[in-house]
């Protein structure tokens, strides 16, 4: 294992203990608004858990949840005000990325710009890297 860490250094730890500056992942002042307003109404939400899972037409998409905990590996980061929580193996695949919630029209959704990907397919959901 890594052993214990400080907290100021948990955002630079990897898998193997190696360490890495990574760029972080932060949110827009509209995401942030609106994460802040649904953790008000949940008691164990401790911030947003934000990861990858393997599908979709490129390969990975993004899934998004409200983290209720926070595991010994997990990377966190702070941004206005929102504890945001990715596992490192997510983390390689969407350093840097600007989370957004878009509302447009009736529908309104989390929305990602990730500086690493390669191909996003059409329906935004999805991308390669």
């Amino acid at each position: 294992g890594c052993g214990s860490l400080a907290w100021a250094e948990i955002a630079r730890r990897t898998l193997n203990c190696n360490w890495k500056i990574f760029m972080a992942i932060s949110l827009t002042n509209a995401a942030a608004e609106r994460v802040r307003s649904y953790l008000e109404n949940r008691d164990k939400a401790l911030g947003l858990r934000l990861g990858v899972t393997e599908t979709g037409c490129s390969g990975y998409s993004y899934v998004i949840n409200y983290a209720e905990e926070i595991a010994d590996d997990d990377v966190v980061f702070e941004d206005k005000g929102v504890t945001v929580v990715v596992t490192p193996e997510a983390l390689q695949l969407i350093d840097g990325t600007e989370v957004d919630f878009v509302k447009n029209g009736l529908n309104e959704a989390f929305s990602f710009r990730n500086p690493n990907i390669k191909g996003e397919c059409g329906c935004g959901e999805s991308f390669n890297v």
